[in-house]
Order: C-alpha cells, then sequence, then structure tokens
C-alpha cells in the first residue's frame, strides 16, 4: 500500500464539492446505546437495570479521565482520557470503498477515530466484519514525516521507516495501535443520501486488547484537538457541529448529529457560553459560576471549570456543591426521600403515592449566561416508584452530563469558540 503525505488544503479542495446537503451541511443518526436501533440492545434489560449500569459507567468515566489527565500532567506514558466502552451514543459509519459499514461509539471526550484492520494479530473478538485495507482503493498509509504524525500524542515509525504508527492507552489497561491512514468515509444521511468524505485521517488497528464491547467496531473522535473529525472538517462545516439527544425514555427515536450549516443554533431562546482552555484541547471547557433552584442563584461554585461530555450520562460536580444543593432540593420537594441502595445517588424519592410529581427548576450560571434546566434534565427514574436526582458528586472534575442536555439543540463552535444551548424537541429534528 502507498504512503501519502497529507495536505489539509487539497483535502479542503477534494471535499468541498462531495457534502451534498443543502447549503454545505449534513445530519446523521446518533444512536443511544440502549436503542433497538443499536447492537449494544438488550431487551431483557429493566430500566432500573439500565440507569444503574448508566451510573456505574459514568463513575468509571470520570475516573478513566483523572487517571488519564494525572498521568499527563506527571510527564507519563500517555493514556487516552476517556475509555471507549463507557460511551453512551453510537454512529453507523461506511469506511472504504467498497464501504464497510461500522457501528462505532461516538465521543466528543476523545479525538481520533478508529477501527480494527485486517490483519488483527491481537484483537478483541468483533462482530462486525473487519475493514480490510488491502480491499479499498481509496486507503492510504500516513508517512511519519507529516504534521498528522505528529499531532499524535504517541507515535513511532514502521520497521521501514516509512508509515506512521499510534499507540492509544486507556486508563483501564485497554489499549490499541496500528497505522495512521487517510480513507474515504460515507455518512448515510435522509432521503437515502449519503456523504462521502475523502481523506480522513484515522487509525486502522492491527492490535487493540481491553474492554472494547464486541458489537461495536471502534470510535469516532469529535472532541477539540487536530485529529478529531470536526477539526478535520475545519472551515468546510465552518468548524461547526452540533447534536439534538432524544429523552432517556424514548429511546425508539434516534438522535440526530449535523455538521456545518445545519449546526447552526438559534432562537429567542438560545443561549451561548464562552468555551475556556482545559487540561486538553480534546474536551469542552466551561466556566461555571453558581448552581439555583427555582431562580435562586445562591449556591456558589468554588472550582468552576466543567465539561460537557456527550458520553458521560450524569452529571459530576464538586461535592460540597452537591451537598448543598441536596440540602436545598430536600427543604423544597414535599416528597418522602428514600435511600438508593447501591449509593449510587445522593438524593431519591419516592413517587409512588403521587400521579405526577414536581420538581423544581435548576439554573447554572455560566459567565452570566443562565442555563435553566427543568426536571428531564436534573432527575432520572430509577424505578416506577422512584426518582433521583441525576447529579452525583465528583472528588476530580465538573462533568455535564447528557441527561443534562436532553431535549436541546447544543452547538458548538470552534470557530468563535462558545457552545451554544436552544430548548427543542429532539424527536422531531
Amino acid at each position: 500500500m502507498a504512503s501519502t503525505s497529507f495536505a489539509l488544503s487539497s483535502f479542503l479542495l477534494l471535499l468541498l464539492p462531495l457534502l451534498v446537503s443543502a447549503k454545505g451541511g449534513f445530519s446523521v443518526e446518533l444512536i443511544h446505546r440502549d436503542s433497538p436501533k443499536s447492537p449494544l440492545h438488550d431487551p431483557s434489560r429493566t430500566l432500573s437495570d439500565r440507569v444503574r449500569e448508566d451510573a456505574r459507567r459514568s463513575i468509571a468515566r470520570a475516573e478513566h479521565l483523572h487517571r488519564a489527565l494525572s498521568v499527563a500532567a506527571s510527564g507519563g506514558t500517555y493514556l487516552s482520557p476517556v475509555v471507549p466502552n463507557t460511551g453512551s451514543y453510537l454512529m453507523e459509519v461506511n469506511v472504504g470503498t467498497p464501504a464497510n459499514k461500522i457501528f462505532a461509539i461516538a465521543d466528543t471526550g476523545s479525538d481520533l477515530t478508529w477501527t480494527n484492520c485486517k490483519p488483527c494479530t491481537d484483537c478483541y473478538p468483533q462482530e462486525d466484519p473487519l475493514f480490510d485495507p488491502e480491499s479499498s482503493t481509496t486507503y492510504r498509509d500516513i508517512s511519519c514525516q507529516t504534521s498528522a504524525c505528529s499531532n499524535l500524542p504517541e507515535q513511532s515509525c514502521s520497521t521501514d521507516g516509512s508509515t506512521c504508527q499510534y499507540t492509544y492507552s486507556y486508563g483501564d489497561g485497554s489499549h490499541t495501535s496500528g497505522n495512521l491512514a487517510s480513507e474515504t468515509f460515507t455518512f448515510d444521511v435522509a432521503r437515502s443520501r449519503s456523504v462521502k468524505v475523502p481523506k480522513v485521517l484515522f487509525g486502522c488497528s492491527h492490535v487493540s486488547q481491553g474492554t472494547f464491547n464486541d458489537k461495536t467496531a471502534g470510535l469516532v473522535g469529535l472532541g477539540g484537538g487536530p485529529l478529531s473529525l470536526v477539526s478535520q472538517l475545519g472551515s468546510v462545516i465552518e468548524k461547526k457541529f452540533s447534536y439534538c439527544l432524544v429523552p432517556y425514555t424514548k429511546n425508539s427515536v434516534s438522535s440526530t448529529i449535523s455538521f456545518g450549516a445545519e449546526a447552526v443554533v438559534s432562537g429567542r431562546n438560545a443561549v451561548s457560553i464562552p468555551l475556556i482552555p482545559g487540561q486538553q484541547d480534546t474536551f469542552y471547557t466551561v466556566s461555571l459560576q453558581s448552581l439555583g433552584v427555582d431562580n435562586d442563584n445562591s449556591i456558589p461554585v468554588n472550582s468552576g471549570e466543567v465539561i460537557v461530555d456527550s458520553g458521560m450520562t450524569l452529571t459530576l460536580l464538586d461535592p460540597t456543591l452537591v451537598q448543598s444543593l441536596v440540602d436545598k432540593l430536600t427543604k423544597i420537594i414535599d416528597l418522602p426521600a428514600v435511600q438508593d441502595p447501591e449509593g449510587l445517588f445522593s438524593l431519591c424519592f419516592d413517587v409512588s403515592g403521587t400521579r405526577k410529581a414536581q420538581f423544581p427548576d435548576i439554573t447554572f450560571e455560566f459567565d452570566g449566561v443562565a442555563l435553566t434546566l427543568g426536571s428531564l434534565n436534573t432527575f432520572i427514574l430509577y424505578d416506577e416508584n422512584t426518582v433521583c436526582l441525576a447529579i452525583v458528586p465528583s472528588k476530580q472534575f465538573g462533568i455535564i452530563g447528557n441527561i443534562a442536555q436532553q431535549n436541546f439543540h447544543i452547538g458548538y463552535d470552534l470557530e468563535n469558540q462558545k457552545i451554544s444551548f436552544a430548548p427543542a424537541d429532539c424527536t422531531k429534528i
């Protein structure tokens, strides 16, 4: 297989005519892992089973993130900040020419897109067919002497010195390694059309072991780093993408992720929050100033950096802040409090004696911008008789999870360094 350098300008010129959606944007399905459309769907699991598993994944994801950033700060071996199997959403992607269809975790907490490739000398068992670079007419290995190769956090050269090779290790001991390559990715969009994106940089993995799920075939990186899909598309999509996540209980309907012109978030109730530099450029970080309950912004935040993360289910905040919130909610909500037997949630209520429980709004104040979240975004149905606060304590990081993002059209504008929220019925987008 030929080795090629990666020229960004020629990549953009080739890509521009192929964005077939109107006004230069396109949208594809974003599939929740518990959706009947997902290969991870297990119809035998009850609601409480899914809630508990999502809570455990959230906590594990935060722990891996903390471990990876701590190692990076100490100058140790690079660890990818998150583990793919903790992600909540999947994308269906067609790789190569002819296309090889895969389901991959879509993750705003990761940059490099990768999939398992033939020959997979030491790979986890995967149900989808392995991508075969030899059978694709558009596959190219990337040279070691390229900026793309130098953008990898951990890279090496093949024995003949020609091909760039990557290694990603994860906080739980999982790992993937292989060749950095370019390939045509095809995304299915509305009305049986497709968008072909040539020369996407991705990891063609020949070794992958650990906690990866055999029903997924890799990862689509949507973070802010230079190797992410969003950064590669760059000015062609005006450095914009957005998504609209359907409510947790409506998993028969897919969410939507949009790029370019279709990712513009606007409207009378839209608010925009400036992004701030975080510990890594992968993450979308904002500054949280205070919390309020029913328009009473009386809970200040001591350490205000929080990450907006589509892969995290729950929202994680400083333990002191969560306890103050719990104390205030307990006084306001006229329902009997009950204990979560597994200790995953800080506050739960028995709703068996009421037809429709009422919960107060919680307002997040970011740099003078107020984002008000209703009960759909702050409480979760644990079982038919129990509702729990979907905000839990974490000593490591503040993270706004995807329950808090439900029924908002959320836009990421990397050119203007802001993230926008607009209330929406995501089942209709």
